[in-house]
């Protein structure tokens, strides 16, 4: 096999829909440990493998369709063994699978054509097997004890495999065919096909997680695959499509913004980002609000719908098994066994200091962003108490800050965006004593407070504006006089000893993000964030080169997140360092032609060589909701565009565009009852903007510098 074939076969394909998703490798096979469809965080599909006469036939190519709802591989036969006749040559017979996800259940068409002059007689074949292993198995996580698995129940036009939990929950997955295969034999299906010269023949089959489903048939493939394309094609729409001159350019808006409608699941307050495919397919909270922060400007609808979802999902009781106060927004949730069980906490799990502040921050943009008033007084209950558990948390810290240490040992040791086990640490490696203070947090305390004054103010509640205001500027000077480093730098963290972990790391980029220093500080940041240590010519580093834990291959220790680096992007623009966030979109988007135009979760921090690519990590999520957003929010940077919905004003502060964009057009932005298409064009070393589309009268757009 060349090694471009090699690489496809072993490539992951991805479909999701609502809580299914599926991961097979080029020739839609599912043979691989994390590979399979999964449900509700069970694998209900362990193995599905295609074989033509017992071998599996060769791989031509394999994709996604552009819109994120088609898979298809292209395969041919192998030299087969004469089934009563001649032996068929290698390549005479083409092999085409489609398949798509609806409803929660795979469909899928098998296409075959002899292209020959002789009839063809092919011993087609699916091996099949459901483990129904919890999402934390297939991760790795040893049970002690598992449920009772079921024999395999033949049906005349397939199989159904059965699983009853310890908690006496029963999971069933049935494979059903467009007809009855002619042998069944511990999960593997048989069917014998004999194609004229030039004949064509077609299989449909489905796999869902119903004890009893219906048969496949032709007609119910053809019109759930009319279903699935124009729900994806809906969710698409709600976010304004930005197009250039520039194809590449446009490939990697375009697979962000499909990748966004992919993971976006509607539920019943929404719609939602699910985080990523695989290990974290299910409503997070702090990736959701960082996705709809990243896409607020060109989708307001998102946000709302995390606003919802979360405030919903908000905290009414202690837990220190769920990590769990009143008023704490959720960090997780998942639908396993385990978490059913109780033998992991993340069935609805709060252990994350960050997203409650973040949801506070949401709720004031959405507002700025919309002018949504109705909306944000039908969940005002649910932010007051998300800004009383952060006020009772201030108040307990001797400095005033926001800390967090777990319940329980089940939970999560660090619970920022760096919640690995080893991200938080002193100068000298050691690990801090809790409850630890992370910097950023601090910052996002800050703009959540000011936020809610912003809010208070406009609904009428002047006192608890004045308190709230009062709170963002308390926390600002603790943070100036407590984490700031004599190195030009704030460190990453206040331990419980109120020592200071004296550490460059990332954080402080969403600290600019959230616009706290000072500005002589905030350029020393910055200056610091671009310089080699931080800045790998791919993206930030989440740890400064020279660090005591500072690891390029690691997972928060020196890798590279293109939502952290897109935060920083923010963050820079935000203290006039338009350059360079310039610098960084154009990095990234040279990062995504390496990725097949798909940023993955994170990747590697080693530095940019010439004529090199950027380094993947081995396990990343791949699609990354965050990684998917950053490019718009990396974008929105570069333009320095903030949105006035209710005002029909876009502002446009020292606009740059990217490098080799000579014209931009960002289509149907929605202001108010209002949408507008704006073009940007490169005019000398200076932005001209214009507005067009049939509301363009009613929008003013104005550009500073």
């Amino acid at each position: 096999m060349d090694p471009a074939a090699a690489a496809t076969l072993f490539s992951s394909y991805v479909l999701k829909d609502g809580d299914t998703f599926l991961i097979a490798n080029g020739s839609g096979d599912v043979v691989g440990e994390g590979d399979g469809q999964f449900h509700n965080d069970t694998r209900v599909l362990s193995r599905f493998r295609l074989t033509l006469g017992d071998t599996a036939p060769a791989l031509l190519s394999s994709m996604v369709s552009r819109d994120n709802v088609f898979f298809v591989a292209h395969l041919t036969n192998r030299a087969l063994p004469p089934l009563g006749g001649d032996a068929t040559p290698h390549g005479l017979v083409h092999i085409k699978r489609t398949r798509f996800l609806c409803a929660d259940r795979l469909f899928e068409r098998v296409a075959l054509t002899n292209y020959g002059t002789d009839a063809v007689r092919l011993h087609l074949a699916f091996d099949c097997d459901a483990d129904f292993r919890d999402m934390f198995e297939v991760r790795g996580t040893h049970r002690a004890a598992r449920g009772q698995q079921l024999p395999p129940h033949p049906r005349e036009d397939g199989l159904t495999f059965g699983y009853v939990g310890l908690d006496g929950a029963p999971c069933r997955a049935s494979i059903v065919f467009s007809r009855a295969p002619q042998r069944l034999d511990d999960g593997r299906l048989a069917f014998d096909i004999t194609l004229p010269p030039r004949g064509r023949d077609e299989l449909y089959l489905e796999v869902s997680a119903d004890d009893d489903p219906p048969p496949a048939t032709r007609s119910r493939y053809r019109a759930a695959a009319s279903v699935a394309r124009t729900r994806m094609r809906r969710r698409q729409r709600r976010l304004s499509r930005v197009r250039s001159e520039a194809p590449l350019f446009n490939s990697w808006m375009e697979r962000s913004r499909a990748d966004l409608a992919l993971l976006t699941s509607e539920l019943d307050t929404g719609p939602y980002p699910y985080a990523g495919i695989p290990w974290f397919s299910t409503p997070f909270g702090r990736d959701a609000v960082i996705t709809a922060l990243q896409t607020l400007w060109l989708d307001p609808q998102l946000a709302r719908g995390v606003l919802a979802f979360l405030a919903k999902n908000q905290a009414k009781e202690e837990s220190s098994f769920m990590d769990a106060s009143p008023g704490k927004i959720m960090h997780e949730t998942r639908k396993g066994e385990m978490a059913r069980l109780r033998e992991l906490p993340f069935g609805l799990y709060y252990g994350g200091v960050d997203t409650t502040p973040l949801f506070l921050v949401l709720a004031s943009e959405y507002a700025r962003r919309t002018g949504d008033v109705i909306f944000i007084r039908s969940i005002w209950n649910e932010l007051k108490a998300a800004a009383a558990w952060i006020e009772r948390v201030c108040d307990a810290n001797p400095l005033g800050f926001l800390d967090y240490a777990r319940g329980e040992a089940t939970g999560l040791a660090n619970q920022g965006w760096k919640d690995s086990f080893d991200s938080v640490f002193h100068a000298d490696g050691r690990s801090p004593q809790g409850p630890i203070a992370l910097v950023e947090v601090q910052g996002y305390v800050f703009a959540a407070m000011r936020g809610m004054s912003r809010l208070a103010l406009a609904l009428g509640e002047d006192d608890s504006s004045k308190q709230w205001l009062w709170r963002s500027e308390r926390i600002a000077e603790a943070v100036e006089q407590h984490f700031w480093m004599d190195s030009g730098f704030y460190g990453i963290a206040v331990d419980g000893e109120n020592a200071l972990c004296a550490v460059r790391a990332s954080n402080p980029g969403h600290l600019l993000y959230m616009g706290l220093p000072k500005h002589a500080r905030a350029q020393a940041v910055s200056a610091q964030l671009m310089s080699q240590d931080f800045f790998s010519g791919w993206g930030i580093r989440t740890l400064a080169v020279g660090e005591a834990r500072y690891n390029p291959m690691s997972y928060h220790n020196g890798s590279v997140w293109p939502h952290d680096s897109a935060l920083c992007a923010a963050g820079l623009a935000r203290y006039g360092q338009r350059e360079a966030s310039v610098r960084l979109l154009r990095a990234a988007f040279e990062a995504a032609v390496g990725f097949d135009m798909r940023l993955p979760e994170l990747f590697c921090g080693f530095p940019r060589v010439p004529g090199g690519a950027p380094v993947a990590y081995p396990v990343a999520c791949l699609p990354q909701a965050w990684a998917a957003g950053s490019a718009f929010m990396s974008l929105q940077a570069c333009l320095g565009i903030e949105i006035d919905g209710p005002s029909a004003e876009i502002v446009l502060d020292h606009p740059r565009l990217p490098a080799g964009v000579e014209e931009l057009s960002i289509r149907n932005l929605t202001l108010g009852e209002r949408r507008a298409h704006l073009v940007l064009k490169r005019v000398a070393d200076r932005v001209a903007v214009f507005v067009e589309g049939p509301d363009a009268a009613g929008v003013v757009a104005r550009v500073r510098g």
